[in-house]
């Protein structure tokens, strides 16, 4: 299964949004009293913006009555208008200020919790992930956090809030037919929206799609510009271009007229509620029960109400959008990791650093195993080599004895302490790898060295270096250890990558060491450079060497050769070759790659 799951424009038959909004609570919960705070805030805030119109009202009233009071009571009312005005705005910053804290920690909050997971889940998911995937579910999934409370606290509370307020100062001031009507209006215009907004998200997401393809095959198209010259292809990429921007062309005609339907039928709403409002209104000023005041109070509470529904199109669709992602980010959260810890496991306890494969089995897939009965013992302080063809199993022995994987049969020990019954750090703790494609943080040469042991003296950093003979080169540079070495570390050829990687173990300073064909990747030049430092960081420790290049291992203690996920041959350098079995025929292949090689060079006049 894929590790990115990916979204589809309409809802997952197994989405509960509701329950992942009971999953935001903890998060809300460490800031309880800002989020009532808030809330009052908000009722306060909507409160003032009701009592505005009340207030016009009875200016309008005063000012129609024409008593001598007209220079005095209006005046206060007018200062009472202004203040109710600057209240509500001040409500809603207060609002804002209060609940920024609550919204931007849970992001945070969460945002940990997920990276967190994401460490824990076995290298079966992260081999499998897709990593823009993983970053863009994880950045929208934490946005959209954000989004959901800004929606409620921001647009779906306070127009909620606002409704109920002026529907029981209509019911408590006026005839139930003005409640009727708003109500009434309200509810159409909320539905009306809904219903249109949602056909329009087809359309939305199909003009969405074609302007990504389109965008994608101009910019394929310059990516292989020299491809499409070979080719003579400028035309046909061209009409392939303009063929999808016709689609898109169709899409968006209906895009924008759907978003006409939409603007009309809620105008029109607006309208009718308005019209029928004011007819009841001036029956009641003509009747005398009402005053011209009422009317422009009911008047303005009906408009006051549409004005934050224009919005609702808007906040239905992003709300949507925001479950969704939130939904793939609770997902990533529902995966439970390949690799646990048995309750109260308790720390690896290293004595010498004995390395066993006891009988092992172990198969990514059911179907195709990839070790089967590997047995071997590597003693403390010795160095056991594993050899084989390209696809044999030998990489999965060092990640068995990482226990990214849990073995299918048998068990992986240390030092007689089966590694499932222990603490999975603890055993990392005790192992360093350097493996065959080193890939460095985008950081400095000081941070990649100083990864291994967060914390430690720069004493002990450079003299890691030195034993790793990069000290020399890092000093070279004009910045030093503040060298930033590029993302994955491109900026260093693989001779200098290897070397970085070697001081990290050095300082990391672990009793068993993982040589994961650390020079393969490396020419004739650099990798006899780097053996001699590889020789000197394995001595006096156990050292599993999964080697390509035989002539490196010919100084083990064991050679292991696997072949299909079994050990076919073991024996030290010489007596593999007495046998002359795969053992030998590889080591004679290698021999004559070497000489080829060496021949070519002789040829050309070229120095390494």
């Amino acid at each position: 299964m894929s590790a990115h799951i990916r979204y589809t424009d309409t809802p997952h038959k197994d989405r509960d949004d509701m329950r992942n909004l009971r999953r935001l609570a903890p998060y809300l919960w460490e800031y309880r009293g800002r989020v009532l705070a808030a809330l009052l805030f908000l009722i306060l805030a909507r409160g003032a913006s009701v009592g505005v119109p009340v207030v016009l009202k009875y200016i309008i009233d005063d000012l129609n009555a024409g008593t001598h009071r007209v220079l005095v009571l209006p005046l206060a009312l007018l200062i009472g208008y202004g203040a109710l005005r600057l209240v509500g705005a001040m409500l809603n910053e207060l609002r804002d200020i209060v609940f920024a804290r609550v919204r931007y920690r849970a992001m945070r909050r969460l945002s940990i919790r997920v990276l967190d997971h994401l460490h824990t889940l076995g290298l079966r998911f992260h081999l499998e992930r897709r990593t823009g995937a993983i970053s863009r579910d994880l950045d929208r999934g934490t946005r959209s956090v954000s989004s959901l409370l800004n929606y409620m606290v921001f647009n779906i509370l306070p127009t909620a809030v606002e409704v109920g307020l002026v529907v029981g100062i209509l019911l408590a001031r006026y005839d139930v037919l003005f409640t009727v009507v708003t109500l009434g209006a309200v509810v159409a215009y909320v539905v009306f929206t809904l219903l249109v907004t949602e056909w329009r998200m087809e359309y939305r997401h199909r003009m969405n799609a074609l302007e990504s393809q389109a965008n994608n095959q101009a910019i394929d198209g310059l990516i292989n510009y020299e491809t499409v010259k070979y080719f003579n292809n400028e035309a046909f990429e061209s009409r392939r271009y303009d063929a999808t921007l016709h689609d898109w062309e169709d899409i968006a005609v209906r895009t924008q007229t759907s978003m006409s339907v939409l603007n009309f039928g809620q105008g029109a709403i607006i309208a009718l509620a308005v019209t029928g409002i004011m007819i009841l209104a001036a029956r009641g000023v003509a009747a005398g029960s009402l005053t011209l005041g009422d009317l422009v109070l009911i008047n303005a509470f009906l408009l006051q109400l549409f004005t934050p529904l224009n919005f609702l199109g808007v906040v239905y669709r992003q709300t949507k959008y925001a479950l969704a992602d939130m939904d793939l980010l609770f997902k990533l959260l529902e995966r439970n990791p390949e690799v646990r810890d048995r309750p109260g496991a308790p720390p690896l306890r290293v004595s010498g650093g004995e390395v066993r494969f006891d009988h092992v089995d172990f198969a990514y897939q059911p179907e195709r195993p990839i070790l089967t009965d590997v047995d071997f013992v590597i003693p403390a302080g010795c160095k056991v080599a594993v050899v084989g063809p390209s696809g044999a199993g030998k990489s999965t022995l060092a990640r068995l004895l990482y226990r990214f994987y849990e073995v299918d049969a048998g068990a992986v020990c240390i030092d007689g302490q089966d590694l499932r019954e222990v603490t999975q750090r603890s055993a990392r703790n005790a192992v360093g790898i350097v493996p065959q494609d080193t890939v460095l943080f985008n950081d400095t040469l000081y941070f990649n060295i100083a990864y291994a042991r967060p914390g430690a003296p720069r004493e002990a950093i450079v003299r890691a270096a030195r034993l790793a003979h990069v000290h020399e080169f890092i000093e070279s540079l004009p910045r030093g250890y503040d060298t930033v070495v590029g993302e994955r570390g491109l900026k260093l050829s693989g001779g200098e990558k290897q070397r970085v990687a070697l001081a990290r173990v050095i300082l990391k300073n672990p009793p068993i060491l993982i040589l994961d064909e650390a020079t393969s990747s490396l020419d004739s030049a650099s990798e006899r450079a780097i053996q001699y430092s590889l020789r000197e960081v394995a001595a006096h420790r156990t050292t599993l060497v999964i080697a390509h290049r035989l002539s490196s291992i010919v100084d083990a203690t064991q050679i292991l050769v696997l072949d299909h996920g079994r050990i076919v041959e073991r024996g030290t350098h010489e007596e593999l070759l007495g046998r002359d079995g795969l053992y030998a025929k590889l080591w004679t292949l290698q021999q004559r790659e070497d000489y080829s090689e060496g021949q070519g060079r002789l040829a050309g006049g070229g120095v390494e």
